[in-house]
């Protein structure tokens, strides 16, 4: 599987094509708000996405990648904002919210601009290629 970074971020910069970046929060992965016992409504297509041992992984990737980012973010979600935002080729960020206070704190991650140069170094070897449609 490509990661953008990889190679579609560069060319983008190169030829001034805009990114949007969408699903900051990795379906909600990245929100801090899925483990093991977390549940969904019965027809919620989430129930596929985080099927098996996938909310528990999703769960430990989590807790160790904030072990790595507490020095610069407060939450998963502001890291994984500002990390999106930490690429020149990022034109925009789509987050999504559902409240109020979701929408503030998007902002105020934003606002808060790109993890460190050290930091997005550091936080390579979480990288995790995998698709959860498979």
């Amino acid at each position: 599987m490509i990661n953008p970074q990889d190679e579609l971020f560069e060319f983008c910069r190169l030829n001034r094509i805009a990114v949007l970046a969408r699903v900051p929060f990795d379906e909600g992965s990245l929100t801090g708000n899925i483990n093991e016992n977390t549940t969904f409504p019965k027809d919620d297509w989430r129930n596929y996405y985080f099927r098996g041992e996938r909310k528990k992984e999703v769960s430990i990737r989590v807790e160790k990648i904030l072990e790595d980012v507490n020095s610069e973010a407060e939450n998963i979600a502001e890291a994984a904002l500002r990390y999106t935002v930490s690429f020149d080729a990022v034109t925009s960020v789509i987050p999504g919210m559902r409240s109020e206070k979701n929408l503030l704190a998007n902002i105020n991650s934003v606002e808060r601009g790109p993890l460190s140069v050290e930091m997005i170094e550091k936080l390579k070897v979480h990288r995790w290629e995998r698709n959860f449609y498979k």
